[in-house]
């Protein structure tokens, strides 16, 4: 294990209001990116905000904050969604975002969450289906936020007819719409940049990073029984045998009666015939 990786388990390990989003969100690249400079990125998010600070009165409304945010960062300093590179690996990395002003929808809403804290925004994530978002209290009521459609703010039947798409044309219920708006936890955050990773290094075969970026999901959160199932396929992938079988058999122990525990069953079988013959 990598000394980024170990702070990295440290940091989760811990309660999650005490997780440094940004810097856990380089740790992750720096699986990536081995001599990444990160109090240096840490540094620059530190500046990029307090320039904009510098530019505020100080009695601006937290609504004229998000207005002068939205124009800093996505008209002076151009960052904008990836849309022609989407499933890029580097707009899962914190660093690369920064250096290219390109991303996703999480890692644009983890610079945006990162810039409007610092200018005294108490801004949240939320885990919205399919594309991340972020939402900030005003007096008037709460504000969700697309940033990766250069911050623009969705009404709430706007919200209803993304959730509708993504039920192929089935209406929610506004309770169902509400109940997505949650804010994410900062583990939450985590775990989406991880699995963004997973999938992408899964479809590319590039089995160890996606065994990394997994061994990553499972320190943050490691009660979901599914990584483990996914971990045991690409330890499959590995011809690593006994590892698959301990994550099969994991993953049954803790969920039993999932849908695919008899695939699963059956693939224990296997791998336990084939872990004989290796003794």
């Amino acid at each position: 294990m990598t000394p980024h990786a170990e702070r990295f388990g440290r940091m989760v390990a811990g309660a999650d209001e005490e997780i440094n989003l940004a810097e856990a969100a380089l740790l992750i690249a720096a699986e990536e990116y081995r001599d990444l400079d990160i109090p240096a990125y840490l540094a620059q998010l530190d500046d990029l905000a307090a320039t904009l600070k510098r530019r505020l009165r100080a009695d601006i409304s937290p609504a004229d904050k998000i207005i002068a945010l939205n124009r800093y960062l996505f008209e002076e300093l151009g960052f904008a969604g990836d849309a022609a590179n989407y499933y890029d690996a580097r707009n899962s990395f914190l660093n690369e975002v920064l250096d290219r002003k390109r991303g996703i929808p999480i890692t644009l809403a983890l610079v945006y969450i990162e810039i409007g804290r610092r200018i005294g925004l108490p801004v949240r994530g939320v885990s919205f289906p399919a594309h991340f978002l972020v939402k900030c209290p005003l007096r008037e009521g709460t504000v969700v936020l697309d940033p990766y459609a250069k911050g623009v703010s969705l009404s709430f039947d706007e919200l209803r007819q993304r959730v509708k798409a993504l039920r192929n044309g089935s209406e929610p219920t506004r309770s169902m719409v509400a109940s997505m708006l949650v804010a994410a936890s900062n583990k939450e955050i985590l775990m989406r940049v991880l699995r963004n990773l997973k999938g992408i290094y899964s479809h590319h075969k590039e089995w160890m990073k996606a065994l990394a970026a997994t061994d990553r999901i499972i320190s943050v959160m490691p009660d979901v029984a599914e990584e483990y199932r996914d971990r045991g396929m690409i330890y499959l992938n590995l011809e690593c045998f006994r590892a698959a079988l301990f994550d099969f058999q994991a993953y049954l122990k803790m969920l039993p009666v999932a849908r695919d525990a008899d695939t699963v069953r059956q693939k224990v079988i296997e791998l336990q015939a084939v872990a004989s013959r290796l003794n």
